[in-house]
């Protein structure tokens, strides 16, 4: 019993083992067949896709087994023979479950010899393009998934980023499956012809292609579409053409596999390998869990959404408005805004405020600078208002203290001129000599009397009617000396009793000096046959009195006939700018008006109203003159 039980339990795990390796152990056999090598694009990059998806999403070991059918490259027929016996041979132990047929060449290979070659193992045509293989001679156990070139659209996109273009280059190889695919491109080109010329690099060595398109005529472009065999038999594997190309190449290069992108084409509409890979791989899972091969007919893959290369759209100066509206551009390089906008924006602040700093310091310097200036010209004019005020004081204690002698000599000359008597009156030089003196006498009494008015008075005012005619012939009497030293001829019109006016008399005289002694500060250059100072008084409506004092000088800069009357506004070395100041003070005190205007000839006019007053003995008179 106990030999028999352990028989038994040896049994049991001999029959599991039968049972579960051969589902655990045994790997899924799948033969790619390469059309010319294993390194020759675009087909490499879609093996790569194909393995790499196969292995990841099947739930069994895969065995690959690759072989490649090097004889396709040549254009002389050859004996295919030894490799349909070198593939009989290697699967001759093993069980085959799928061929894929790699690639247009690799497709009509096992096409033709589909009754030797695995006639009862399923069959997947890939990376082919479907005008390449003969889809009437595919079997039930036959598979496609290929792809579909539609030419007339790249040469569409060329035409639509660079309408301008006059010649398009074909790069391209003379394999045989190159030779039919230029045989193919006439054709498809021909509705072009009227708008652009084509010519043809597949009779060239890559060498003269590579010399060619480095001096390419304006407005041309190439088109890259493959050189897997060269005129002079020599393979490309790695498709190093495109790198050669591009480096030397005087024109943009379009092509229409997405493996090319990247390394040196604008882009456009390209093929996926990436998607031809993923379909195959797709089928062949759906193959080897039991598919029927001759139910899976998956949609050809096409051109793509337009993709471009940043780079190459800046090196060829072709404009992103000209690409299609769907189009996607890749390798945009960020600018330096983007890349370092925080670091950008942090520094621009400080910036900003660094500047806003500066600026309000600048500024602060600059009032401090304007008031320190400020200051000293204020207390320069407070000086000099001083010192005025120290000179009017001084003034009015001269006027009082020649007041006294001035009356002593009057009172003198008549007590000598009645001494004399009848004496002085025989004497005629005697008694003119008397009488010039005691004029003389009179006159200098009466400018002190006049001095002494004028500097009297508080500065308040004293509003009484007066008579403005009056107030002018008083300042004129006074003025007159002084224009006469400096060689001015003072002259008065219609300066006619009554102008009745309320007001205080010395405020009014001080406004006339002020006047008037500006009027002959201005003629200081003048010409000394042309120094006329005149002062009018009229009666205007309605019932005011216009006085105006008329110089010949140069006149005001019409830009500065507004500020003229502004406080310590002056143009004057030693003036303190309150004089016209002042004038304006007291004349609109009295409700009046005063301003300045450019005289018709040459000269200034200032110009100042006062309201008159309507006395009743004046009143026959008044309203005459404001009829």
């Amino acid at each position: 019993m106990g030999g028999y039980g352990r028989a038994g339990v040896v049994g049991v795990i001999l029959i599991l083992f039968a049972v579960v390796n051969p589902v655990t152990a045994e790997p899924r056999r799948v033969l790619l067949l390469h059309s010319f090598g294993q390194d020759f694009h675009p087909w490499s990059a879609v093996a790569a896709h194909f393995r790499a998806e196969l292995r990841r999403r099947s739930s069994n070991t895969i065995d690959l087994y690759e072989a490649s059918l090097e004889s396709e490259r040549l254009s002389l027929p050859s004996d295919e023979g030894p490799i349909i016996d070198y593939l009989r041979v290697l699967f001759s132990n093993r069980n085959l479950e799928l061929v894929v047929a790699l690639g247009a060449p690799a497709a009509r290979f096992v096409q033709r010899h589909r009754t030797q070659f695995f006639p009862s193992t399923p069959l997947l045509i890939t990376a082919a393009d479907e005008t390449t293989f003969s889809a009437s001679e595919l079997t039930s156990n036959d598979a496609t998934v290929p792809s579909l070139l539609e030419l007339p659209k790249l040469v569409d996109n060329i035409l639509q980023v660079l309408p301008d273009t006059k010649k398009i280059y074909f790069v391209i190889g003379a394999s045989p499956l190159e030779r039919f695919w230029v045989e193919g491109m006439r054709k498809a080109f021909e509705p072009f012809t009227t708008r652009v010329k084509f010519e043809w690099f597949n009779e060239l060595a890559v060498d003269e292609m590579v010399r060619r398109a480095s001096s390419l005529p304006p407005q041309s472009v190439i088109f890259y579409a493959s050189v897997r065999v060269d005129a002079t038999g020599v393979p490309n594997e790695q498709d190093q053409v495109l790198t050669k190309l591009r480096a030397t190449a005087n024109a943009p290069i379009f092509s229409y596999v997405d493996t090319n992108f990247g390394h040196g084409v604008v882009g456009g509409p390209v093929i996926s390998t990436e998607e031809l890979g993923r379909n195959a791989a797709d089928a062949a899972l759906r193959i080897l869990s039991g598919e029927s091969a001759g139910k899976i007919r998956m949609p050809p893959v096409r051109l793509g959404v337009p993709t471009y290369d940043w780079r190459e759209l800046q090196r060829w100066n072709i404009r992103q408005e000209r690409l299609p509206p769907d189009s996607i551009v890749q390798f945009r390089q960020p600018t330096m805004w983007e890349r370092y906008r925080w670091l950008l924006m942090t520094a621009l602040a400080a910036l900003v405020l660094q500047s806003a700093l500066i600026a309000w310091l600048l500024a602060e310097r600059y009032r401090r600078r304007s008031a320190q200036l400020e200051s000293k010209r204020r207390l320069a004019q407070v000086i000099h208002l001083n010192r005025s005020a120290e000179v009017g004081a001084l003034s009015a204690s001269f006027a009082h203290e020649l007041s006294q002698p001035l009356n002593a000599i009057a009172v003198n000359l008549e007590t000598l001129a009645s001494r004399l008597g009848s004496y002085a009156r025989k004497d005629e030089r005697l008694r003119s000599v008397i009488a010039e003196t005691q004029e003389a006498a009179q006159h200098a009494i009466g400018v002190i009397r006049h001095l002494r008015k004028l500097l009297k008075g508080g500065s308040e005012g004293k509003h009484e009617e007066l008579d403005l005619a009056e107030v002018i012939q008083d300042a004129i009497h006074i003025l007159q000396p002084e224009a006469v030293r400096r060689g001015i001829r003072l002259e008065a019109n219609g300066i006619q009793s009554p102008l009745p006016v309320r007001a205080d008399r010395i405020h009014l005289q001080q406004v006339i000096f002020n006047l008037s002694n500006n009027a002959m500060d201005a003629m200081s250059h003048a010409a000394s046959t042309n120094r006329i100072v005149t002062i009018d008084a009229a009666v205007r409506q309605p019932c005011q009195v216009e006085v105006s004092i008329t110089d010949s000088g140069p006149g005001i800069p019409d830009d500065q006939l507004g500020a003229v009357f502004a406080t310590f506004y002056t143009t004057k070395k030693e003036g303190t700018g309150l004089g016209l100041s002042i004038a304006r003070t007291i004349i609109e005190t009295y409700g009046g008006n005063i301003w300045a205007e450019n005289h018709a000839g040459a000269g200034a006019v200032f110009r100042f109203t006062l309201p008159l007053v309507n006395r009743a003995q004046d009143a026959e008179v008044l309203r005459r003159r404001c009829r």
